[in-house]
């Protein structure tokens, strides 16, 4: 074989390689907490249909949104409120035309099932002797922590009970303080609440959606993605009925697409 011919071999193993390690790259996604029990499974359903990986890291909206501004390298930004993407894609760190609201949250009061309190009550049940302990989220950069602080707020509780705060930095983590036993109850969310690990260990009830200004959520594109073709195709792919059903599932309400 000539030299030639070999180098030209070579070339195309190299050309070839390069392009597959490209087209395998996928997608790097910050995800707001509430999000750890559905979006894995959506995730997993768009690696069977498009052969592309998707990472995902989860934390508080507010927490990423500060971290995308100073460059973090994302594709894609899943936040429990629709205020951090719109002002990512005002600011031109966001894909203008991207965002994408996929889902209305909700937030429970939780409690493990041997705690004896009885959560059926509503928020009438942190007057029991028994709460010395709630967990809710931080709520200088989480939704689900304002939230919890609005209802609060409304039922002329807040003052009475906010000494007995222990703050999650995010919802997941204020679920597991509830979970572990490290507050008696916790204002999580309703997703988190419904997944199977919860579900199997406690007990909860929804808080009337007029006590709080509503929980919504929006993806964006991030301008310094690589791949933001493939980003707006799995923002597309939210859309599936499918993937609408895992997301209800978990008690989201998910917007119908406009047509």
């Amino acid at each position: 074989m000539s030299r030639t011919l070999l180098r030209g071999l070579l070339s195309l193993v190299l050309i070839v390689g390069g392009t597959s390690r490209c087209l395998a790259q996928g997608l790097t996604v910050a995800a707001a907490s509430d999000l750890q029990s559905a979006l894995p499974a959506i995730a997993s359903q768009f690696e069977k249909a498009t052969g592309q990986p998707v990472r995902l890291a989860f934390g508080s909206s507010g927490n990423f949104f500060a971290q995308i501004q100073n460059g973090a390298p994302f594709d894609l930004f899943f936040s429990a409120d629709i205020d951090y993407p719109r002002r990512l894609e005002s600011s031109g760190t966001a894909e203008r035309g991207s965002l994408y609201e996929y889902a209305v949250g909700r937030i429970v009061l939780w409690t493990r099932s041997d705690s004896g309190i009885d959560v059926q009550r509503g928020l009438a049940a942190l007057a029991d002797a028994r709460v010395r302990r709630i967990a809710i989220a931080n709520p200088e950069h989480a939704p689900y922590g304002r939230a919890a602080v609005a209802a609060l707020r409304h039922e002329n509780l807040y003052d009475r009970v906010k000494d007995k705060f222990v703050i999650g930095e995010n919802i997941s983590q204020t679920a597991q303080f509830a979970d572990s036993g490290s507050a008696d109850v916790g204002l999580i969310a309703l997703a988190l609440a419904r997944s199977p690990a919860l579900t199997k260990a406690g007990t909860y009830v929804e808080i009337p959606e007029s006590w709080h200004p509503p929980i919504e959520q929006a993806a964006v594109v991030l301008a310094s993605s690589r791949q933001k073709a493939l980003a707006r195709q799995f923002l597309e792919y939210l859309k599936q009925p499918d993937v609408v059903r895992i997301l209800r599932s978990y008690g989201f309400a998910v917007p119908q697409p406009a047509r």
